[in-house]
């Protein structure tokens, strides 16, 4: 099970953020502060939504 750890890892692999992004929204935040979180991958989580990605967003975009 994917932890917000793991989402904002840089060394987790790209396919395993994709994973976190489809099946797990509560984990869509974290995946915001990821470093290596791609801009497709950010887009996606920004059309997704889920809890707490609008603010993350604007903090990583403020």
């Amino acid at each position: 099970m994917p932890t917000p750890m793991t989402a904002c890892d840089p060394a987790t692999p790209a396919d395993v953020l994709w994973i976190i992004a489809r099946d797990h929204p509560q984990l869509r935040r974290w995946l915001v502060a990821n470093p290596k979180a791609s801009a497709e991958l950010l887009e996606y989580v920004a059309q997704a939504g889920g809890p707490g990605v609008r603010e993350a967003l604007l903090i990583l975009l403020g």
